[in-house]
């Protein structure tokens, strides 16, 4: 019992400090990019994305989102914005093809002519 220590253990630290860097990262890249996790429906042909001032994202729990802002009603939401400029629906690959279509269809009505699915190519 009377031994003395000569070196201190530096495994836990480091340990410590990798779980640390971890999470850092990991949430870095979410406060990076901005955008509302959805997993994106895939496709063999897909175009490079465009950037589009018009996003709305369809989660899988249907919640609607306009340029990452949650929208009860789509209507009053894009009111603002002008006619001619294209809107791009980001719509979770959960979803029902009905899903997404009564989203372009709504927005359609409204008088948005430029409509577009985000997709992630494989």
């Amino acid at each position: 019992m009377d031994e003395d220590i000569d070196s201190i253990n530096v495994v836990p630290l480091v340990d410590v400090m990798l779980v640390l860097l971890t999470i850092v990262l990991t949430t870095a890249t979410f406060v990076v990019t901005g955008r509302i996790p959805v997993d994106l429906a895939q496709a063999a042909q897909a175009a490079p994305a465009q950037p589009a001032p018009v996003v709305l994202t369809l989660t899988s729990h249907k919640v609607l989102y306009l340029n990452d802002e949650r929208v009860d009603d789509l209507a009053p939401a894009l009111a603002r914005f002008e006619r001619a400029q294209p809107v791009t629906v980001r719509a979770d690959g959960a979803l029902a093809l009905t899903d997404f279509v009564d989203v372009v269809d709504r927005v359609k009505a409204l008088g948005f002519e430029k409509v577009a699915l985000e997709v992630r190519r494989t």
